[in-house]
């Protein structure tokens, strides 16, 4: 933590402001307790929409679990697979009652990631002529990979649009698409929360859909992490998130949440082991998928990890998503403050934020670019590089979400189109290259904050975009910022 009289005055005056912040102070203790990597190692972590921080107790926890006991793949009557077995399904029980969600309503089935759920969605969606999927344009390509399941099968697909400089969906333009697709299966695609803006969409969509008739995917991956998700109180018929991205470890295990009546809808194009009761390679067809969320998960569940995903939700209970969100909101509504009241000598504005410019409906990410005093931007790579050097973690590019970027960098139709002209694919780096010369930069710097953060984090990360005041874009600035950082890149 700095030690200076810069500091300590900073910190008084945003404990003024956000006086609830003080009743945030047992994060502080935990991070003293559980994340004490952070100061050791000198970072400044503000990635936690790119993936959570694991607690060193989670990892004690399953490792002593796993190094006291024997346990074997659960698809058998063994004694090994039964003590596997029992420890998977106390996981899918705990994760159905940490999100409030009834088991005779609620199915829970493992994936691979958030994204393996919303495939298991795309690919069994009885899409067909007749049929719809309405979608925003905010969405992570996960969510945006399943209308090509919807158009194969020969179903409409409309985008409704955010608007600039909120990035809000027009809900009057979302009303008139549900009121205006008739027949067919019909599914509305969203997120609860942005990963580019973090603009929080309206949960209240959910039922409005459901009484025109149509199915709702909510994508919660980058809410969850922050806020309290209660499936009694909005019951979308799916739900995917990854459990990564809420407490850090394990990876590779995500999962669908799903209305045991809207699961009855979905018909899989094709059947693995373990989701089948019987089947015959003597006739075609021959073969029964199993019922519930067994036919959902393919092969053999990732057993040895499912364990952790209830160690780990059982930690964010104890902590209490309430809690996490009260700081998140107190850190992001100074850090958003802060960035947009730095100015260069001219009074041109360095920083330009992309969605809300307080906390209302927002979550925790802050997407945003940096301009010279002649509002030229600050190349991104630079930023990304000198961020390195301060140690500071987090993340460039277009997140995955290319409908949020196009709209926050005004790139039109014609010159998206330039990139599919050919058969060879066009990289990133070469699209942010082309589109130079028109004087746009379809990059973006994104931070992010969660469990772990404190104030130190959020003043460090100010005082690095200091260094950029009254810099010209072509030169890399001086930052007074600590001296070497590592920064991830979205690799999508």
């Amino acid at each position: 933590m700095p030690n200076t009289p810069e500091f300590a005055a900073a910190l008084e005056a945003f404990e003024r402001a956000y006086p609830s912040f003080t009743r945030t102070r047992a994060l502080d203790e935990l991070r003293a307790r559980e994340y004490a990597r952070l100061d050791a190692q000198g970072h400044v972590y503000l990635d936690y929409t790119g993936g959570g921080l694991y607690a060193e107790s989670q990892l004690r926890e399953h490792m002593a679990m796993l190094g006291e006991q024997v346990f074997g793949n659960p698809h058998s009557k063994n004694p090994t697979s039964q003590a596997m077995t029992q420890l998977v399904e106390r996981a899918r029980r705990f994760v159905l009652e940490y999100f409030n969600a009834a088991p005779e309503e609620y199915a829970a089935i493992f994936t691979p990631n958030a994204s393996g759920a919303l495939r298991l969605v795309g690919e069994a969606y009885p899409f067909g002529p007749g049929g719809h999927f309405l979608l925003t344009a905010d969405n992570h390509n996960s969510v945006n990979g399943i209308r090509e399941f919807a158009w194969r099968a020969g179903a409409d697909v409309t985008y409704v649009l955010v608007t600039p400089p909120e990035m809000r969906v027009d809900a009057g333009a979302l009303r008139e698409q549900l009121g205006r697709a008739q027949g067919g299966h019909r599914l509305l695609a969203y997120p609860a929360q942005s990963n580019f803006t973090g603009v929080q969409h309206a949960l209240e969509w959910i039922g409005e859909a459901q009484q025109a008739g149509w199915d709702v995917l909510l994508d919660a991956a980058a809410f969850v992490p922050t806020n309290r998700l209660d499936l009694d109180a909005w019951r979308p018929d799916f739900v995917s998130l990854s459990f990564y991205k809420m407490f850090g470890y394990p990876t590779g295990v995500g999962c669908l949440l799903a209305r045991h009546a809207a699961l009855a809808k979905l018909r899989r194009p094709w059947f693995a082991g373990g989701t089948i009761s019987i089947v015959s390679v003597q006739g075609r067809g021959w073969h029964y998928l199993l019922p519930g969320e067994a036919g959902f998960e393919d092969g053999t569940v990732n057993y040895l990890a499912l364990p952790a995903v209830e160690i780990g939700l059982r930690h964010m209970a104890r902590v209490g998503v309430e809690l996490i969100h009260e700081r998140v909101m107190c850190l992001t509504g100074w850090l958003l403050a802060q960035l947009r009241a730095l100015r260069h000598a001219n009074g041109a504005p360095l920083v330009r934020v992309y969605g809300p410019a307080d906390c209302t409906a927002r979550g925790g990410n802050i997407a945003f670019n940096l301009f010279d005093p002649y509002g030229r931007p600050h190349d991104f790579r630079r930023v990304e590089a000198l961020a390195a050097k301060a140690r500071i973690s987090l993340r460039t590019g277009c997140f995955c979400n290319p409908g949020a970027g196009e709209i926050a960098h005004h790139v039109t139709r014609d010159e998206m189109a330039q990139c599919f002209t050919g058969d060879k694919p066009v990289s990133f780096e070469e699209f942010y290259e082309l589109l130079r010369p028109t004087g746009k930069h379809p990059s973006t710097v994104r931070i992010s904050v969660g469990l772990a953060t404190n104030f130190a984090d959020v003043y460090s990360f100010v005082q690095f975009a200091r260094g950029f005041l009254d810099a010209p874009a072509e030169d890399a600035p001086a930052t007074s910022a600590p001296q070497h950082a590592r920064l991830t890149r979205d690799a999508g």
